[in-house]
């Protein structure tokens, strides 16, 4: 090589000096923030945490109590040496040039956007019940914790008895800013025996609970709601006049609310006669059939734009306060034993 060619090249070895190369490494290097998603290696694996190559000047770290939204043990359990996957950027650069990372926020993040998902689709899921305390129960849906409160919860077993059991749960909030998952497992029964049921249908029930507003009756397994104004035609000035609880009784689904988990019932529209549930319940319940069979033909006169005179009557709608007042009711969808 020409003697002049290798001056030139040392001279430019000499030239490009550690302050340059530090510069150099600036001008490239990637500038990392906190709530940054970024790609990086597992490089070293230690008893509580891990070193995960990022790109930086420095190897990231990640605690064991970030590994997971779950709780785990060892780091291992999770992260594999050489492993590529996203973490989440929790902390800015310490002391020692050092970020910190999160894969337990990133599957927070994800959870409540699939808890949402599924809250707007009105999906019925599963879970276990991990805990139990005064207020009801607890479960984990898609790794988050979510809350059962004791009215929601349908079953006669005690609460205690329900750590391990999976119950079939609808979501009744998802909020993740004020970090609320409430789910109820009486709206997830009572929506499947209610897809068992129809408006017209005559079913025999037994009163479980009597209130002013109306009596609570058990049909196979769930609770509807026989509105004072739907016991007769005839004016009653409180149910406890005409039933007592354990009493057996036949009525007409007249309405099926799914999205609240509410069913109404009736016998008035039952009735041969007006007033023949003060004067001749037995009548009732003999020609419950019948009448029944005619409701549903005047409904569907209705439904084909039949007159007003061969519709049915409507259905007398319970005051706000009342609803309210029912639907926390925990006889309102007692549910049977799986």
């Amino acid at each position: 090589m020409p003697t002049q060619e290798i001056s030139a090249i040392n001279s430019i070895d000499v030239g490009f000096g550690h302050d340059d190369f530090a510069a150099l490494l600036d001008k490239y290097d990637y500038h990392f923030s906190p709530g940054d998603i970024v790609a990086g290696t597992v490089f070293s694996i230690e008893p509580r945490g891990a070193l995960i190559d990022i790109g930086a000047k420095t190897s990231a770290y990640i605690p064991i109590q970030e590994m997971s939204i779950n709780r785990i043990e060892n780091p291992d359990e999770v992260l594999q040496p050489n492993e590529t996957r996203e973490f989440f950027i929790l902390a800015d650069e310490n002391e020692d040039g050092q970020l910190t990372l999160s894969i337990r926020r990133i599957e927070y993040m994800r959870a409540w956007e699939r808890v949402r998902q599924l809250q707007a689709e009105d999906a019925t899921v599963r879970s276990a019940v991990f805990a139990t305390n005064r207020g009801g129960a607890l479960v984990r849906i898609e790794g988050l914790r979510g809350f059962i409160p004791g009215s929601h919860i349908s079953t006669r077993k005690p609460k205690e008895e329900l750590v391990g059991e999976e119950l079939p749960l609808k979501f009744l909030e998802v909020d993740e800013d004020r970090n609320r998952l409430v789910l109820s497992h009486r709206r997830a029964l009572v929506e499947r025996k209610m897809n068992r049921l129809e408006v017209g249908e005559v079913v025999i029930g037994t009163v479980r609970g009597i209130k002013p507003y109306g009596a609570f009756i058990d049909i196979g397994g769930v609770s509807g709601l026989l509105h004072i104004s739907e016991i007769s035609h005839e004016h009653i000035d409180t149910p406890h006049s005409i039933f007592n609880v354990n009493d057996e009784v036949k009525v007409m689904i007249i309405d099926l609310d799914a999205e609240r988990g509410r069913i109404s019932l009736s016998t008035k529209q039952l009735e041969p006669e007006p007033g023949d549930m003060l004067k001749n319940r037995q009548l009732v319940y003999d020609k419950a059939e019948e009448m029944a069979a005619k409701y549903r033909e005047q409904m569907k006169l209705q439904q084909q734009g039949g007159s007003a005179n061969a519709a049915a009557e409507p259905v007398a709608e319970a005051a706000p306060e009342e609803v309210e007042e029912s639907a926390d009711e925990a006889a309102y969808a007692t549910a049977a034993d799986e």
